[in-house]
């Protein structure tokens, strides 16, 4: 993690350089393609970052830390909807955690942090989502969302320092893109791993304005748009079989079988940003058609980075299996907009692909129905290790609108469209195999088997047999450890044939541009190299000069173009073209820029660095579809370990700039197991090393390959194996039950007789069948040891009740196959018996040898003899060694061998499928011999596979092995004349920091090397760590076939393993290294090779360095003719020898010189417990270099730990080069009884070159000559003086009076004594609102808590944001002495720490004069400190805590301090913080400590708990003895001025001017000579007081001049000043993961310089409680919202109010019926609370639940929320407006209400240019304010309310009471009763108001107008009823 951490440190300075660099800030530019803004260009340098992000993600680790995301929600603005109740929830990684609701507001602050920890993976850690939501709490949960935000965990993780800090979320709604921004939510993110330190949340400063434009996380200034991927999915193939043929086999045997099925149902899955979508199931079917199109709909530009292609395997039963996955970066098929400076930008690409195959990969193809335990890696986890199939895909982006349907299929145009990029060439993959050493199957043969894609898979039936494996070989062993292949002069050769897309335009492109950081990487090294070895400054430009030159020059080379009618490219290849082009030619320019301007080679390297990070980005194919070679190394039918090679590193091409860079070239594998098993079960071989050569090219161009091969022949064989079995009375015979064809291949699947080989077309035989025995059986079972063994088997047998006597087969092998008696063993020539035939008594035997069993073929031997056992043996062993020359014996036995093997050439085994072997042996049954015949090739590119031809014999569906054997492969083999011989001399040296082997923590190291086919090891070394081995290993007789100058140009590598050597149980592996030897071709070369170390690695983990040299001569031949390469002269000698080894010789084991190393001895530290016992009395033992020193022994540590004798010296011999300098090793004894020195603990300190010093001349030492620049900043002379001799302290006592008497508890009462009592004083001046948080807060920026003592411009302190000792100039306090920490026991991963306790001391090393005789210079080490305990005061202040980790559920703690040193221990249990992680402590804690004793000082921050016991959150410890013995002086520190009272008075025990007379004496400068009080020479220089004070001091209280003028002296030199430091806190239970931090400062007092002054009072502030009184007169023009039954327009209108935070709502009475939207109220709402002037905040004390023990306490901005509202009876009342004031900032009110506008009221657009003022300074206002609604986005005004606002002190309401509404006591002012219209009335309670005021006043003249109707009406009635009468009676009466 921390080269990564490095990176992006790097990156984070680019990003800081670039800020001031904008161009001019125009009007943003609209890019017409996207109707995107576009960003302001930056200069390049900004998108060299951006660009170099995208590499970091690769390559993460799979082994599962402890890591921690932390999460601050701050706060929301303008989030949609007018009253709302938001919530805000955050997801990681399926952990979801939420805020409080906050009440009815639309822009929440909530401040609340969450921390979600993971034991996960990095890899699978980065791929997880980080999602905020804000809900309304008040909807139904189904439509609450208001909006969200959602990106990947690795996009924090590039951000620098891995977190996004104060960062405006945009959120939008997922699901409706069109409607833009919902709002916006400022957040906190950090991911913090092992190590890491954590960023601070508060807030900055300076972030009063908060401009959330230029901290907003929307990609590059584009408002959110919806887009639409989609994936056209054309098809797939070379799926591999996922289900079992169980249902085949049953239909096949009640015969209903239809033809064969593919056994795979695949389906595709197209994932991005947590949303999938898949295709149809394609039943049966190995390469689907699928012919479909995905569609995801997203959010452009996205947070994610991944897409993701899945192919699965539906299935009916089961969970459906995951094939292959591939994971492609979005950031490598786009661009994003404005990359250059404004003329030359690179145009934005949205993100396209193909269409192109992508390439699956997995675990290995073939099926088995038991689960695969590499099935992870079908998952994208872990690299891939087999091709798993491809699909054909096309992607395309279109913005502005969401995809209707997510699966719809392709049409036929398309479909035809992409059948041109189908079009397949053919491809050959040649490979040639020179050797296999480190083999790791034994049991079996080995082959090795390359494959492309499918193409030449071996173990799958589907593929067509070709070439692609080697021939089946056993492993032989080299004589030490390893096993190698034999395959000698003949090397096999593999060749698959197989058919792609050409795609080489697109490759080549790729090799040109690795070709290009190749370069770039190998000169870097150089001129690092350069600047290591401190070259001058005119070599070093050179050496960038040509760097620079050559760069440019490949920056120009052309990039490959496709060719028409060979090539097919796609969109993405000709943007991907352009965008390189543009990257190398920007280069290139900047490239000459940089040559012409660079002034410093390391500011010119950094930008080097810049350009090779771009190339690394652009040098990426996505559209690679080509898949990678494979390499496998199968043993029976088993696959052990593989190696994969992208395709493009191996591809040949015409042009030699586009060649691959391994194509055809000589290259060392080493073999890797599949998956995680071998890092899981600790696996520490190596599967195997091998040395091949791969050449991939289109099949016409393959003589390209051929031409390569000058030095070998290549040659093709045609082979079968002829088999034959053993029936008892026949004998061998080819007729019995063989169970495989006569003549088969050689796994015996398939017949092939020899007659039926015909010479395929264009190829002829060249001699005829001959028998090729397999080449391991001509190696002797004592091949390659130089001593050997012989063994046999001494057998007799009995019949019951008879007495022992000779078997019939008197003498025998283990097997148990008869051979001559021991006596006649014959030794082979060039051997020599070493002993006499011994009995083997080291087995379970009885005291004769004999071991006893029933039947001897049965077994089962035992070592006691019963009566039913019929037989015994006993083993005889007899020891013989090499002495004859080794050349002509194996040359002899060879011969031999060769001529009476070739006759026969059989290998035996009891059965076809064990091993085989050279000799019969009773038990084999079966016997086979391989027969081979070479071809000729005649016309060229013809293909070499067998037509088999069959006579007579009839085709049937089932002969598969005939189809197969219809097409066999030949054998090929490159074939060597004869090798040449070489040396090689292996020069070990040393190692150091090797891992521990054993419990005591060191190991018994030896090494293991293995070139070619030798291994040797080196001598091992008991009990060490860094051993010194010096020895050379010779390995003789290299055979290497080959050119000397290809192998000069290629070396082999040299394999070094290290081991622990263990008595019982095998070795333990320690880690291994390479190396490449230094290649002689003449012996006489005067070359020497260097010594150099090589890192030593364990898999994942460091296992230190081996220093070494390594060279290869090639043997010179005698008998050679003078022009040859072998006529060079002799050897060198070989080295001095030292008993039987060879010693590293001189010229390369490193030059020597005398050197003294003195050691101060100073103690040791928490020692713990070894055995069970405490260690008391312990020693210490240095080594170096051989040389060992002890210190004496301290009589009990728990008295004094430190040495009563402090100084060791070495004289030795040490190497002159810091680089190979042997290690310190420390070991700590612990002296017990009865003798016993156990090691408690060691420590290896591998450099001493921080050590290094000039000696000390005598002379200097008194003079005073240029002291004053030297001695002040740390001279040499005393240079680790810190405290003062014991004569000095006795003088310094005698002027105790004046230092001060002994002071009572309250010393502030006895000033005068103090001060020498100094009548001139003045008084103490004390003001209220000045106190220590003032200086505080005015030291950390936070200016608006501290006005006033800002204004008075008095002292500051130093803030440090890390620990005291982490400040640069302090050097964490190591000038006096360092601590080393002890570990003991092995190096386990998963165990804590190790540490055991601490060593304090220090080293100094320097030259002697070589001359024993001459004078030695002076020591380093004098005028040290007494070593015995010291009593101190120490006083603990702690100040505060950030973002402690919640201990309770409500993601909340309850923090107290625990202080504890040594035995004393103090809990502030009693005073814990509730409901906080951000608690103000404001504490001091006093005690008493002897040092060194009682040293470590530990804070511990506790979580209260009433029932459970407390849980630790975290502690810091401090070590108070270095702060004490430092010559820094950090046990005070110094404050800026000298007061006698006052917040700065001065708190120390001595005095300025005493301190700096301590200071002179300590570091002999002569002074301080004071002249008068104004002026004081100290050393050479005069210091003024009128320099340091050119005015008058402002503070009142500073003390007399003399005192002052020494303090200003002081703070020239390098001391610590009044501080405030920083400490991370840690839990044991999560180590090195910070758990939170304190701020704090510890001061130390020894008592014997005299009482310490006053302490600090830093109790936290104290908030005032005041009351806020607000009175509604009236409102104004108030939206009319209501339709009376009368249809008018009007509302019923009352007003609410409350303090945000303090949530208690006042509501008005309710004005009815308002039509002009005028409200009357004269109603008052009293709300109290308490706030803190100093700091301008409000103070809230609440419980969170009823059931809460606790008040939490907020600390909020005092906002004041007005609404105004409709009142309904009969449903919800209905909102009409708001308006929300702080009443630090608020906006004057306007005097009219025509004036009264929503343009008054701040906005985030408008922020500055409303003028703003404060109710605690204007105490009182009165005027209109506009209330608003945003329910749609934008603020419109729906009315004014003109109020009244009133701030008073709580006893100012005492004195001047009022009452709340209209309550008694209605006074201050007195509010009468408003005066409302008469209409003013709830309609149902008074019926006659009702009538009076709304039914009459609205309808009088309907009223009156019916009445009158009525009349009338009533008149024609009456007329009409009574005209008939009246008539008919007028007409009687007439």
């Amino acid at each position: 993690m921390a080269g990564k951490g490095q990176v992006l440190g790097e990156s984070l300075l680019g990003e800081e350089e670039e800020e001031e660099e904008e161009v001019d800030p125009g009007p943003p530019q609209i890019d017409p393609a996207t109707g995107q803004v576009i960003p302001r260009p930056k200069k390049k340098k900004r998108r060299v970052n951006k660009m170099g992000r995208r590499k970091l993600l690769e390559n993460l680790s799979n082994k599962p830390t402890d890591f921690q995301i932390r999460v601050k929600v701050l706060e929301a603005r303008q989030l949609q909807g007018g009253n709302i109740q938001p919530v805000a929830k955050v997801t990681v990684a399926n952990q979801t955690k939420q805020t409080r609701v906050k009440k009815s507001t639309n822009s929440p602050s909530w401040n609340e942090a969450f921390f979600f920890n993971f034991k996960k993976s990095p890899a699978d850690l980065m791929d997880e989502l980080v999602e905020f939501k804000v809900f309304n709490s008040k909807k139904l949960r189904s439509d609450s969302l208001i909006g969200s935000f959602k990106c990947d965990v690795g996009m924090v993780y590039l951000e620098p320092r891995h977190s996004f800090l104060h960062k405006w979320l945009l959120l939008s709604d997922p699901e409706d893109t069109m409607s833009g921004a919902k709002g916006y939510l400022k957040v906190c993110v950090c991911v913090i791993g092992p190590g890491d330190e954590a960023p601070s949340f508060k807030p900055v400063a300076s972030e009063e304005s908060d401009d959330i434009e230029s901290n907003l996380l929307r990609p590059a200034g584009v408002q959110l748009q919806p887009a639409t991927f989609t994936l056209k999915l054309y098809r797939a193939e070379d799926i591999p079989r996922m289900d079992s043929a169980f249902m085949q086999g049953v239909k096949k045997v009640f015969g209903i079988g239809e033809e064969q099925k593919e056994l795979v149902d695949p389906y595709f899955v197209f994932s991005f940003a947590g949303k999938e979508v898949q295709s149809k199931i394609m039943y049966n079917n190995d390469h689907p058609d699928w012919n479909q199109i995905l569609k995801i709909g997203i959010q452009f530009p996205s947070m994610c980075e991944r897409l993701k292609f899945i192919v699965r395997d539906w299935d009916r039963v089961t969970d459906d299996d995951t094939i292959g996955t591939n994971i492609l970066a979005t950031s490598l098929i786009s661009s994003s907009a404005g990359s250059g400076p404004e003329d030359d930008q690179f145009d934005s690409f949205l993100p396209t692909f193909g269409p192109s195959f992508v390439n699956f990969y997995g675990s290995t193809r073939e099926y088995s129905d038991l689960p695969d335990e590499y099935d992870d890696l079908n998952l994208g986890k872990g690299e891939g290790v087999a091709y798993r199939g491809r699909a054909l895909v096309e992607i395309q982006t279109t913005l502005g609108e969401l995809p209707e349907v997510p699966v719809e299929d392709i049409n036929n145009d398309d479909i035809l469209r992409v059948q041109k990029f189908m079009r397949r060439r053919k491809y050959k993959l040649h490979a040639a195999f020179l050797n296999a050493t480190m083999v790791s199957a034994i049991d079996a043969p080995v082959e090795f088997e390359v494959s492309i894609g499918n193409y030449g898979n071996k173990l799958d039936e589907n593929t067509a047999p070709c070439p692609s494996t080697t021939q089946p070989t056993n492993a032989v062993f080299d004589g030490c450890h390893y096993y190698f292949l034999p395959w000698s002069g003949t090397k096999p050769c593999v060749v698959v044939e197989s058919s792609w897309e050409d795609i080489s335009f697109r490759l080549e492109g790729l090799n040109l541009l690795l070709k290009i950081i190749d370069t770039l990487e190998a000169n870097i090294e150089q001129v690092r190299i350069g600047i290591k070895a401190k070259l001058p400054t005119p070599e070093l430009a050179q050496l960038l000069i040509s760097l620079l030159d050559q760069l440019e020059q490949d920056c120009r080379k052309k990039l490959p173009e496709p060719t028409p009618g060979r090539h097919v490219s796609n969109e993405l290849d000709r943007l991907t073209r352009d965008y390189r082009e543009f990257e190398l030619e920007t280069i290139a320019n900047n490239v000459i820029k940089l040559k012409t301007s660079a002034t410093d080679v390391l500011e010119a390297m950094a930008e080097v660095e810049n350009y090779l990070q771009i190339l690394k980005n652009i040098a990426k194919e996505p559209q690679n579809s080509m898949p990678d070679v494979v390499i496998w190394m199968i043993s029976g039918d088993k696959r052990l370990a593989y190696y994969r090679i992208p395709a493009n590193e191996v591809l040949w091409s015409q042009n030699p700039d586009y060649i691959g860079r391994l194509c055809g070239r000589l290259q060392t594998l080493q073999l890797k197991f599949p998956g995680l098993k071998a890092e899981k079960e600790k696996v520490s071989e190596v599967p195997a090393m091998l040395r091949t050569k791969i050449w991939l090219g289109l099949a016409n161009e393959d003589d390209a390959w051929h031409r390569m091969q000058t030095e070998g022949e290549l040659a093709v064989y045609a082979e079968t194996y002829e088999n034959q079995c053993n029936i008892p009375v026949v004998g061998w015979t080819k007729k019995g039950p063989l169970g495989r064809p006569k003549w088969s291949d050689s796994q015996g699947k398939c017949s092939l007789p020899r007659e039926s080989f015909e010479p395929p077309p264009g190829w002829r035989w060249e001699g005829d069948w001959y028998v090729s025995p397999e080449l391991s059986m001509l190696f002797d079972k004592d091949a390659g040891h130089k001593t050997y063994m012989e063994e046999c088997y001494e057998m007799h047998s009995r019949l019951p009740g008879t007495s022992w006597g000779p078997a019939t087969r008197p003498w025998t092998d283990v097997k148990g196959d008869e051979m001559a008696p021991k006596d006649s063993v014959d030794l082979p020539p060039g051997w020599v018996w070493e002993d006499v035939w011994q009995i083997d008594l080291s087995r379970a035997v009885d005291e004769e040898g004999w071991e006893y069993c029933v039947e001897s073929t049965m077994g089962g031997y035992g070592p006691v003899e019963k009566r039913y056992h019929l037989c015994r043996r006993r083993r005889w062993v007899r020891t013989r060694k090499l002495v004859e020359d080794a050349k002509q014996k194996k040359h002899k036995l060879i011969q031999e061998k060769k001529i009476e093997e070739a006759a026969e050439g059989w290998e035996y085994a009891p059965l076809f499928n064990l091993k085989f072997h050279a000799t019969e042996r009773t038990m084999d049954m079966v016997r086979r011999r391989r027969w081979h015949r070479k071809m000729i090739c005649e016309k060229k590119g013809a293909d070499c596979y067998f037509a088999m031809k069959f006579e007579g014999k009839k085709k049937d569906e089932d002969d598969k092995e005939d189809f197969n054997a219809a097409y066999a492969a030949p054998r090929m083999f490159l074939t060597f004349k004869k090798p040449f011989k070489y040396q090689m001399r292996a020069y070990i040296y040393q190692a150091r920091d090797l891992l521990a082997g054993d419990e005591t923590g060191l190991s018994d190291p030896y090494a293991r090397l293995s070139f070619l086919t030798q291994s040797s090891v080196t001598e091992k070394k008991e009990k060490s760590l860094c051993p010194t081995w010096d020895q050379t290993l010779i390995f003789e007789e290299l055979e290497i076939y080959g050119d000397p100058r290809a192998i000069e140009e290629n070396p082999p590598e040299v394999m070094i393993e290290l081991f622990d050597y263990d008595k019982f149980g095998s070795n333990e592996f320690l880690g291994r290294t390479k190396a490449v030897p230094m290649v002689k071709l003449d012996p006489a070369d005067a070359r020497m090779p260097v010594l150099q170390w090589y890192p030593i690695s364990r898999g994942q983990e460091d296992g230190g360095e081996l220093l070494a040299a390594f060279e290869l001569f090639l043997v010179p031949d005698k008998n050679a003719s003078m022009e040859s390469l072998l006529a060079g002269s002799d050897l060198p000698f070989l080295p001095p020898k030292k008993g039987d080894l060879f010693l590293v010789p001189n010229g390369i084991r490193p030059v020597m010189q005398r050197t003294a190393i003195e050691v101060l001895c100073w103690g040791v530290r928490n020692m713990q417990k070894f055995q069970l016992s405490a260690v008391t009395s312990p020693s210490i033992e240095f080594e170096c270099g051989g040389h060992v020193q002890e210190s004496n022994v301290i009589k009990s540590t728990k008295k004094n730990p430190n040495f009563t004798e402090n100084i060791l010296f070495f004289d030795v011999m040490l190497p002159r080069e810091e680089l190979y300098m042997p290690p310190m090793n420390i070991r700590v004894r612990d002296h017990r009884q009865f003798g016993r020195k156990p090691t408690v603990g060691i420590h290896v300190l591998k450099s001493l070159e921080e050590f290094r010093c000039d000696p000390v001349q005598a002379e200097l030492a008194e003079d005073d000559d240029g002291v004053q620049g030297g001695l002040v900043n740390g001279g040499r002379g005393g240079e680790h003086v810190i405290d003062m001799p014991a004569e000095e302290r006795k003088v310094e006592r005698k002027s105790g009076p004046q230092i001060g008497q002994p002071l009572k508890s309250f010393p502030q009462l006895e000033l005068p004594a103090l001060f020498r009592g100094k009548q001139e004083e003045p008084d103490p001046v004390v003001d209220e609102e000045i106190d220590w948080w003032s200086k505080y807060y005015a030291s950390t920026g936070q200016t608006h808590k501290c006005k006033k003592y800002i204004e008075k411009g008095q002292d500051k302190i130093e803030v440090y944001q890390t620990h005291l000792e982490d400040v640069d100039f302090t050097n964490g306090f190591s000038d006096f002495c360092s601590t080393f920490e002890l570990q003991r026991g092995k190096d386990e991963e998963d165990e804590e720490s190790s540490v055991v306790g601490e060593f304090k001391g220090g080293f100094k090393v320097y030259p002697l004069p070589p001359d024993p005789n001459d004078e030695m210079p002076s020591k380093v080490f004098t005028n040290l400190p007494s070593s015995t305990p010291e009593e101190c005061i120490v006083r603990v202040y702690v100040i505060c805590g950030i973002d402690f980790q919640p201990n309770d559920t409500s993601g909340l703690a309850d923090p107290y301090i625990e202080i504890i040193l040594g035995n004393k221990k103090i809990s502030d249990r009693d005073n814990y913080k509730p409901n906080t992680i951000d608690p103000v402590f404001g504490q001091m804690f006093e005690l008493t400590t002897m040092l060194p004793v009682q040293k470590d000082l530990t804070i511990r921050i506790k979580d209260y708990d009433i029932i459970s016991s407390d849980d630790v959150i975290g502690e810091t410890t401090i070590d108070l003895e270095n702060r004490y013995l430092s010559k820094v002086r950090a046990t005070c520190g110094l404050q800026k001025s000298y007061c006698i009272a006052g917040v700065n008075q001065w708190r120390d025990c001595i005095k300025p001017r005493q301190i700096l007379e301590n200071y002179c004496k300590q570091n002999h400068v002569s002074g301080p000579h004071f002249y008068g009080n104004n002026s004081v020479k100290v050393g050479k220089k005069i210091h003024n007081l009128a320099d340091y004070e050119p005015n008058k001091p402002v503070d009142p209280n500073v003390g007399p001049a003399d005192e002052r003028l020494a303090l200003h002296v002081l703070h020239t030199l390098p001391m610590v000043k009044e501080h405030v430091e920083t400490r991370p806190l840690f839990n044991p239970i999560q180590p090195g993961i910070e758990q939170g931090k304190i701020q704090m400062w510890v001061d130390i007092f020894p008592k014997s310089l005299g009482p310490p002054g006053p302490p600090f009072n830093i109790e936290a502030r104290k908030a005032k409680d005041y009351v806020l009184r607000i009175i509604i007169w009236n409102t104004v023009d108030v939206v009319l919202d209501e339709e009376s039954i009368t249809g008018e327009k009007m509302s019923d209108i009352y007003v609410k109010g409350w303090v945000s935070g303090i949530d208690e709502k006042q509501k008005t009475d309710v004005h009815y019926r308002s039509l002009d939207g005028e409200g009357n109220f004269n109603w008052r709402f009293i709300f109290p609370f308490s706030y803190v002037p100093a700091e301008q905040v409000m103070e809230v004390r609440k419980k969170e639940h009823f059931w809460s023990l606790d008040e939490t306490v907020q600390h909020l901005q005092p906002n004041i929320v007005i609404q105004v509202w409709d009142n309904d009876k009969f449903s919800m009342d209905d909102f009409l407006g708001t308006v929300s004031l702080n009443l630090n900032a608020m906006p004057m009110p306007a005097k009219k209400a025509s004036s009264c506008k929503v343009s008054m009221l701040p906005d985030i657009t408008t922020g500055s240019e409303v003028k703003l003022v404060s109710l605690f300074e204007q105490k009182r206002l009165r005027g209109f304010w506009p209330v608003y609604n945003d329910d749609t986005g934008t603020r419109t005004l729906t009315g004014k309310v003109e109020m009244e606002m009133e701030l008073v002190s709580v006893e100012e309401a005492e004195e001047r009471p009022a009452g709340q509404g209209q309550e008694e006591p209605n006074m201050n002012p007195k509010l009468d009763p408003p005066k409302r219209p008469e209409t003013s009335f709830l309609w149902f309670t008074s019926p006659w108001k009702t009538l009076r005021y709304i039914i009459w006043r609205n309808y009088k003249w309907y009223f009156i107008g019916f009445l009158v109707l009525l009349l009338i009406l009533l008149l024609v009635f009456l007329f009409l009823y009574s005209f008939p009468g009246e008539v008919s009676q007028w007409i009687v009466n007439g």
